[in-house]
């Protein structure tokens, strides 16, 4: 048996998804305006793309995990809406 933690997120919404998919939904969903409004950073509000968010995001944890608590409200409310 290896150290790893075998399917200990079974229910993680985020279990799977690479950071790309999430930031593309994001973008897709609030619109990059919206999305930079949310969380301003500057991929996110000068000349923004997936590719730059990606780079900028890999290499700065505190701004992923506000990307992911985002992408996480997105699929609540989703939910919420019946949409889910």
């Amino acid at each position: 048996m290896t150290d790893e933690m075998p399917n200990e997120q079974p229910r993680n919404p985020l279990h799977g998804l690479t950071l790309e998919a999430i930031v593309t939904a994001l973008a897709d969903h609030y619109g990059w305006e919206d999305l930079g409004q949310r969380i301003p950073v500057r991929c996110f509000n000068v000349d923004p793309s997936v590719q730059s968010s990606l780079r900028f995001l890999r290499k700065t944890p505190w701004a992923r995990e506000k990307v992911e608590g985002l992408y996480l409200f997105m699929l609540r409310e989703e939910r919420r809406a019946g949409r889910g």
